[in-house]
């Protein structure tokens, strides 16, 4: 196949047509697989990105023709399966993007054969379960539950006997659940004195969407975030009510699911806008669903624009800050060397290294940045079958954090830093960067 001239302009998204029922038409949708794939063997600029262009492009090679033609269409899910949206053969790789001609959203293909896989009933159990955040962390975080799921998790025997029922791997690190989430550490309707000062598009106090994981599994971020805020007089509150994103489900392909998601937390963030709260969630999967997926899955809902333009990732929300002066510097300890790995979800938010500036406020501290996936996604990196391939995907990361010889490392997804802390396996733990600047502050 001819190679082509790239797009030279800023790649744009379409609107996902996840409501239309030719969608879900799988003669279609192998139609366009085909299409992407052919391009896709024609140029291999992202085989280094994950599994899934790897997969694809041995499919090519080892069939008789040479050629996507001659890849079993049945072998397309095999390249599905190993694509965990992480969006960044969208955003930084692919030179086809609209508005080039061929029109290439490697992702949103891979959403729409999810969704395909997910409407005929070829979902497993496991992965069901897995997505299902807020009804496991409600169970799990019960008191005397969440000891016990902690130590099973932790327990040879049990990982084994877990990974013959579910296919969990057996080696595969768990998140802890804590049986003190966030919203019982903090009120969701207290928030610091003070008189909100805009900034830039923000208006100067900060409702935060706490998420699930951030609420459950390491609520010390929300605890780290909500001191810094107060720290430079903004003043932040809990949401009232609020569920998981969907981006587990959204990854699973369930976009009922979503919807019903986005009903439930869309009226309660668009009554804190209209309050004049910006919103603030500490997990980057999180601050883009509502930024970018919700958009392109609704696109003629008024309510999920407003609410995208008024969800910030918290450094980003920092930043704008301090480019107004309203930011504090009083720092009183310094970081020494930091190793930042940049998640994917932050980075295709086209906003900047925003962590690395902010970090680089503070005195005598180095920020050695990594942008390589760490190949977590959250599922992916738990799941029996991919296991191996989420920790090969890791192995550049963790390297790379290896030879900076750091005095810290983390990363803005808390799932990737423990993910990487699991990689290096030295005893050295991660540390997210919104509680490294807490540490710097002091507070």
């Amino acid at each position: 196949m001819a190679r082509k001239e790239g797009n030279l302009e800023a790649p744009t998204r379409h609107p996902v047509d996840w409501q239309s029922d030719q969608f879900y038409d799988e003669t279609a949708l192998f139609s366009e697989l085909e299409r992407v794939f052919d391009h896709c063997h024609g140029c291999r600029r992202c085989v280094s990105l994950c599994q899934s262009f790897p997969t694809l492009f041995d499919l090519v090679d080892e069939s008789d023709t040479f050629e996507v033609d001659g890849v079993a269409k049945q072998d397309y899910w095999k390249v599905v399966d190993h694509c965990y949206l992480c969006d960044l053969c969208y955003m930084t790789k692919c030179p086809y993007t609209p508005p080039h001609e061929w029109n290439i959203d490697f992702p949103h293909l891979m959403l729409r054969a999810k969704a395909v896989k997910y409407k005929k009933g070829e979902v497993k159990l496991r992965d069901r379960i897995l997505t299902s955040t807020d009804q496991v962390g409600k169970l799990a975080s019960m008191p005397l539950i969440a000891k016990t799921v902690n130590a099973l998790n932790s327990n040879k025997t049990a990982r084994k006997a877990l990974q013959a029922t579910l296919e969990i791997h057996e080696d595969a690190r768990l998140p802890e659940f804590q049986s003190q989430p966030l919203r019982n550490r903090v009120s969701e309707h207290s928030h610091s004195d003070g008189y909100p000062i805009p900034a830039g598009p923000t208006q100067g106090r900060v409702a935060l969407f706490t998420t699930c994981y951030g609420n459950r599994n390491e609520p010390v971020i929300g605890e780290d975030l909500i001191a810094v805020l107060r720290h430079n007089n903004i003043p932040v509150r809990l949401t009232e009510r609020e569920q998981c994103c969907g981006m587990p489900k959204l990854e699973l392909g369930d976009l009922e699911s979503v919807a019903r998601a986005k009903d439930a937390n869309i009226p309660e963030l668009l009554k804190l806008v209209d309050e004049g709260w910006d919103i603030l969630a500490p997990i980057p999967s999180c601050v883009l669903m509502f930024k970018q997926e919700l958009p392109l899955l609704f696109p003629n809902d008024p309510d999920v624009l407003r609410v995208s333009k008024a969800i910030y990732d918290p450094f980003e929300y920092l930043m704008i800050r301090h480019k107004a002066g309203m930011l504090k510097t009083d720092f009183s300890q310094s970081l020494g060397k930091v190793a930042y790995h940049a998640a994917c979800h932050q980075r295709v938010q086209n906003m900047g290294q925003k962590t690395r500036q902010i970090l680089e406020l503070i005195p005598d501290t180095e920020i050695s940045v990594i942008e390589r996936c760490s190949g977590h996604d959250g599922t992916y990196a738990v799941k029996q079958e991919t296991y191996e391939a989420a920790m090969k995907i890791v192995r550049p990361v963790v390297g790379a954090v290896n030879r900076a010889e750091v005095d810290h490392y983390g990363s803005d997804c808390p799932m990737a830093g423990q993910h990487i802390e699991h990689g290096l396996d030295d005893g050295h733990d991660t540390e997210h960067p919104i509680s490294l600047l807490r540490q710097a502050y002091g507070i």
